[in-house]
């Protein structure tokens, strides 16, 4: 059978393309937008949970010798920074989400070591003060891009001080930051080294004069080298600031959609405990995980696959699999979950979302800060259809701007 062509538009729908995969026997064949390789697509819920904690399904390609099948993720990465110099490569491909077993421990043991509870917990005062400063100049003014002005800024305050950024180069990094992220090739290559480069120095000062935060306790731990705690921030950097502001603008366009849930929460803030896990599973920000690949022949899903075969989990797809929940695709924000977290919106395994809490913390913060203390709602400033979406390679459609009026 073809490979099935998902588009962005497909791709950030969960009714239609994804059922219909699902309506299928076994795994069909998809090309993400934006890629030409074909890869297994895992749609289904139980399968996707199935796949994350699979040992013979890897992210580390190089561990499967003599393979001549297509690799998409090598497709992917080829799509990065242009004449990005060979010494800063090594800081994305060295990315924790690209290795398995031992290593993968090793790696991710110092961080996990480091990123605690109490860490996050302590947290809390500093990202409500933060939300609040942004938000009550915006309520003057009285209109707002809730993504640009709000959700991105609070998401690069809360990463920058959780790691150790000091608060008088906060703007410059995240001027860089922002480069990085949305800037064009010349730009982009500038804010990547000027991360790397400020987070080399920010290194060898907290060698010298620790502080309270993650790059001291890294360094403390003494399992990563230096360049390996500069890939560490990178990664908080990558996965920390852009994944959780665009989590935070459509958790937020989520409930505008549907406005008797928002009323129904601002009338009843208790249920923000469950409105949290709702609108995570509900919106999946990150929608396709990383690629797998199969360290040998084995029939996973009720499909054979090849040694080297590639594997993509469909998160946004898993979420929203009727076999899992009743009625997925309705936003409840009564909705009650059973053990663990219900969803599979930061992952599952070895390699769940390390900053899992964080991310609960801070959506819980801005929704009782934006959302159930305000005297009013937050409205949408244009038509619904006029809500700008950009496609983002290997993945699916996610917001632009998110015009209000505060």
């Amino acid at each position: 059978m073809a490979a099935v062509h998902l588009t962005p538009e497909l791709v950030e729908h969960p009714v239609g393309a994804y059922a219909e995969l699902r309506s299928r026997p076994g795994l069909g064949h998809v090309v993400l937008p934006g890629l030409a390789t074909p890869v297994r697509l895992v749609t289904r819920h139980d399968d996707v949970r199935a796949a994350l904690g699979e040992p013979r399904l890897v992210r580390d390609r190089s561990a499967i010798a003599d393979c001549e099948l297509p690799d998409p993720q090598a497709e992917l990465l080829a799509q990065g920074i242009e004449g990005l110099p060979p010494e800063y490569a090594t800081y994305l491909s060295g990315h924790l989400a690209l290795f398995d077993g031992d290593e993968h421990a090793r790696r991710r043991g110092p961080l996990t070591r480091a990123f605690t509870a109490r860490r996050v917990a302590a947290l809390r005062p500093f990202v409500e003060r933060t939300a609040q400063q942004l938000i009550e100049p915006l309520a003057e003014r009285g209109r707002a891009d809730l993504l640009g002005e709000f959700a991105y800024p609070l998401s690069t305050a809360v990463i920058c001080a959780l790691v150790g950024v000091d608060a008088a180069d906060r703007d410059r990094v995240c001027g860089w930051i922002r480069d990085f992220a949305y800037g064009d090739g010349g730009r982009a290559l500038e804010g990547f080294g000027g991360i790397v480069e400020y987070t080399k120095d920010l290194v060898a000062r907290r060698r010298v004069e620790p502080t309270d935060d993650l790059v001291s306790a890294l360094l403390a731990d003494g399992g990563l080298t230096d360049d390996e705690i500069v890939g560490v921030f990178f990664l908080l950097i990558d996965t920390g600031i852009t994944p959780p502001a665009l989590f935070l603008a459509h958790a937020v366009l989520a409930l505008l959609d549907h406005p008797d849930q928002l009323e129904r929460l601002r009338a009843d803030p208790e249920l923000l405990s469950r409105a949290v896990p709702e609108l995570l599973r509900y919106v999946t920000l990150v929608r396709v995980g990383a690629t797998l690949y199969a360290t040998e022949d084995f029939v996973f899903a009720g499909t054979r696959l090849r040694r080297g075969e590639a594997v993509t989990v469909a998160l946004f797809a898993a979420d929203h699999d009727p076999a899992a929940y009743d009625v997925p695709e309705r936003l409840d924000v009564t909705r009650e979950f059973g053990r663990g977290d219900g969803h599979l919106a930061f992952g599952h395994g070895p390699h769940y979302c390390i900053g899992a809490a964080l991310g609960r913390l801070v959506t819980g913060v801005v929704l009782e800060e934006l959302v159930v203390r305000r005297s009013a709602a937050p409205e949408l400033a244009v038509d619904r259809a006029d809500v700008p979406f950009g496609h983002w390679p290997g993945d699916g459609f996610h917001l632009l701007r998110l015009p209000v009026r505060l």
